[in-house]
C-alpha cells in the first residue's frame, strides 16, 4: 500500500491530508494550536478520530505515545546516535533508522524485515510524502511514527529539518 502525505502550504497549525495511491482521501490529520508538547488527531474519511499521537513531557528523550481507536499500541523513543537517526518502537519490537536530510526512512522488524519506507516527493507544491506500506494492516500505525517523528524533528531542530516544514 502508498500513502502520500501533502503538507497544506500556508497553515497556521499542523494539518496535513493523507490520500492512498488511488488519489482518494484516506486520512486528515490535524495538530492542536495551544497544547502542552505536540498533539496530533488523525481522522478517517468519515470524520472519526481513528488515532492520536501524544508527546511525553519532561522525559529525557524525545518519546511520543500513540493511541489507535482509545488505545495505546506504541511509543517512539528517538536513540542518541551520531550519524543516523534511530528510534525504537516500543509495543511493537520495531525500530526506525534514517537520514533526516535526505528525507528518507525504513521501519524495520526486529529480524531486519522491512515494514515501511518514507521518501520525499520531489518538485510538488508543499512538501509531499511518500509512505510504502508492506502490509496493509499497519497503514494506520505506520502513519502514526512518521507523524511522531516528524514531530521530534521539529523539536530538536528548530529549522527546516522535519518531514512537513515550509
Amino acid at each position: 500500500m502508498r500513502l502520500f502525505i501533502k503538507q497544506k502550504v500556508f497553515s497556521w497549525a499542523d494539518n496535513f491530508l493523507v490520500k492512498d495511491e488511488f488519489g482518494s482521501d484516506r486520512y486528515n490529520v490535524k495538530g492542536e494550536i495551544f497544547s502542552l508538547g505536540h498533539r496530533l488527531h488523525i481522522y478517517d474519511y468519515s470524520g472519526r478520530e481513528v488515532a492520536l499521537i501524544q508527546q511525553k513531557l519532561f522525559s529525557f528523550k524525545p518519546r511520543y505515545f500513540i493511541f489507535i481507536n482509545g488505545v495505546q499500541v506504541a511509543e517512539l523513543v528517538k536513540q542518541f546516535t551520531m550519524f543516523k537517526q534511530k528510534y525504537i518502537v516500543e509495543g511493537q519490537e520495531w525500530s526506525l533508522e534514517g537520514d533526516f536530510w535526505s528525507h528518507d526512512y525504513r521501519l524495520m522488524k526486529d529480524d531486519g524485515s522491512v515494514i515501511m519506507s518514507v521518501k520525499k516527493e520531489w518538485f510538488t507544491w508543499g512538501d509531499s510524502y511518500a509512505l510504502d506500506i508492506q502490509n496493509d494492516v499497519n497503514d494506520l500505525l505506520c502513519l502514526c511514527i512518521v507523524l511522531a517523528v516528524d514531530c521530534t524533528n521539529e523539536n530538536n531542530s528548530g529549522s527546516n529539518t522535519s518531514f512537513f516544514s515550509n
